[in-house]
């Protein structure tokens, strides 16, 4: 989870569109900055990159609902295209920016708690995925998903296991047991036995993230290692919580995953 913060350019009131119940016919109206996927009208950006069948998507955490997270994660997105040289995308998952809410809530809901470790938004994500490897006949996937979007990412990882090729996981919990006792929740610690053993994965943590701790990831990394899995624990100095993904270890470890 993403600690409060406020900055002008970033958080803005919940669009028309996040009320409303766009329909697929409605949302492809909109141009080539939305998708229809999983039953929600996604906002996105697209950069290009020379190598067509590869994917770059990059996932961003929990902030407050109506945030328009494009802002600071399509910036992002467009460096690492030129970085990679890999076609990458900066999605608003619903509730950010201007993406619906049509039946799902956002992750930064008050009313919702753990929604990204539920069936019904792992099912959406992966139809997300899919309608993105279809669309821009993308072949592998790395996906690079910080603080909730990176639990959700390695959670699809054993979940969908042909679905994302590499995974960057920055700042995420693996184990969403040991933090509450709500019933039917799924985090990766339950379907790493899955994991497809070709994935490739870089695990980074922050000297300094208070709100995933070092020794979370660590131990994720210990298990995954344990597993046989292709993983890799990235340290960052000195690093808190807030834009882990975009600190310099974090972009080269993208970088090594897209080569």
């Amino acid at each position: 989870m993403l600690k409060k913060i406020f900055i002008s350019s970033l958080v803005v009131g919940i669009s028309l569109l996040n009320a409303q119940n766009i329909t697929k016919n409605e949302c492809e109206k909109l141009g080539n900055e939305f998708i229809y996927a999983g039953g929600e009208c996604i906002n996105y950006k697209k950069y290009s990159g020379e190598q067509k069948d590869k994917l770059n998507i990059v996932v961003h955490g929990t902030w407050d609902e109506g945030t328009n997270v494009l802002g600071r994660y399509a910036p992002f997105a467009e460096n690492l295209s030129f970085e990679t040289d890999v076609p990458t995308i900066a999605v608003a998952l619903p509730g950010y920016s201007k993406s619906s809410l049509n039946n799902l809530k956002s992750i930064g809901s008050k009313t919702e708690k753990n929604l990204v470790y539920k069936k019904e938004y792992l099912s959406f994500l992966s139809s997300l995925i899919t309608a993105f490897k279809s669309k821009y006949n993308a072949k592998t996937i790395t996906y690079i998903g910080h603080s909730a979007g990176c639990s959700i990412g390695a959670t699809l990882l054993g979940k969908y296991p042909s679905l994302i090729n590499n995974l960057l996981c920055a700042g995420g919990k693996y184990d969403i047991h040991k933090s509450t006792n709500e019933k039917d929740l799924i985090s990766a610690i339950d379907v790493i036995d899955n994991v497809d053993k070709n994935s490739k994965i870089a695990l980074v943590y922050g000297t300094k993230d208070t709100i995933s701790k070092p020794e979370v990831t660590k131990e994720f990394y210990k298990i995954a290692k344990e597993k046989g899995l292709n993983v890799k624990l990235i340290e960052v100095k000195d690093a808190v919580h807030l834009d882990l993904d975009m600190t310099q270890p974090s972009v080269n470890a993208i970088i090594e995953l897209d080569e």
